[in-house]
């Protein structure tokens, strides 16, 4: 959570800095620096739902500057975020196994793997097309109310906290749109509106954004690096394990899981040493994940975005 902040504390230093130097388009006229500042907020932070938060705000006040440069900077996350984390995870899984082999780490404990995921729901509704009406209509739901308080409470959000109620109570399943081979679809459909508006982009537009993109990446790490070491420090956390938790934002799940077992395995000699130091770096860098990506990220985007073009 320190992290998304990190993340808008050093963007906005870096708008102080270097404000005079990053304006829109020719087309758009002045963008704001402001304006920026909040999409690469919401890009570096998060993923998708952040990136549409931006894109919808910013197209709205015809800004298409700012409403393309959350897509390159989401573009690149996994090419910054990916090295950077592998990297540091490295150092914290041979600090682990150090740990390990004095004994300050114990054996990995055997776990029963669980059933089936099952649903409340009646049969009828977990087929495809009994699922796709249900999901439908939480969205249904999420639009309804971001209608009556007039944006207040946004659609992506309400959506958000309703799917993490309707799995908590056991009526949603795990990926619930993957149980029914409906995921691949939607993702088509998310790809075609985030990259929507680069149909009208010319290459000069593209081209006037690599140095706002450039401040991003450099100074969003560094806020990153700097907050996540920070709050790691207070709760107990080396510094690399806190930093690579601070880096998830940049790719979010699967990659924290595939990092995490890639480190394990690279520092272990044995299974017993892999299991343990997994044990230890994996539920963090899981949770981690979601905590920005999935959620911090869209609550605070979706209450920046109302200040695009202000």
């Amino acid at each position: 959570v320190a992290t998304v902040f990190g993340i808008g504390i050093a963007l906005w230093a870096a708008s102080v800095i270097f404000g005079g130097s990053i304006s829109g388009s020719a087309q758009d006229g002045y963008a704001q620096t402001r304006d920026f500042v909040i999409a690469g907020t919401g890009a570096l932070s998060g993923r998708t739902i952040s990136v549409i938060l931006v894109q919808e705000a910013a197209l709205g006040v015809g800004l298409t500057s700012v409403a393309i440069l959350p897509v390159l900077i989401a573009s690149l996350q996994g090419l910054v975020g990916f090295p950077l984390t592998s990297i540091i995870l490295r150092r914290e899984a041979a600090r682990l196994k150090d740990e390990y082999r004095a004994g300050n780490l114990g054996p990995v404990e055997a776990r029963e793997v669980e059933g089936a995921a099952e649903t409340r729901l009646p049969e009828a509704l977990t087929t495809t097309a009994g699922t796709l009406f249900v999901v439908g209509v939480a969205v249904l739901v999420s639009i309804g109310i971001n209608n009556i308080t007039d944006g207040i409470l946004n659609t992506f959000v309400v959506a958000l906290i309703l799917g993490i109620a309707l799995r908590t109570t056991g009526i949603f399943k795990p990926s619930v749109l993957a149980g029914i081979d409906g995921l691949g679809l939607m993702m088509i459909a998310i790809m075609i509106l985030i990259f929507g508006p680069l149909a009208t982009v010319q290459p000069a537009d593209v081209s006037a954004l690599a140095w706002p993109l450039f401040l991003a990446f450099v100074f969003g790490i560094v806020g990153i690096g700097l907050f996540s070491a920070l709050v790691g420090k207070l709760l107990g956390y080396s510094v690399p394990m806190s930093v690579a938790i601070g880096l998830t934002s940049l790719y979010g799940f699967p990659g924290t899981m595939i990092l995490s077992q890639e480190a394990a395995r690279g520092a272990g000699e044995s299974p017993e040493e892999v299991a343990a130091i997994e044990q230890e770096i994996l539920p963090k860098m899981i949770v981690a994940g979601f905590s920005t990506v999935t959620i911090t990220s869209v609550i605070v985007t979706s209450i920046l975005v109302g200040r695009i073009g202000g």
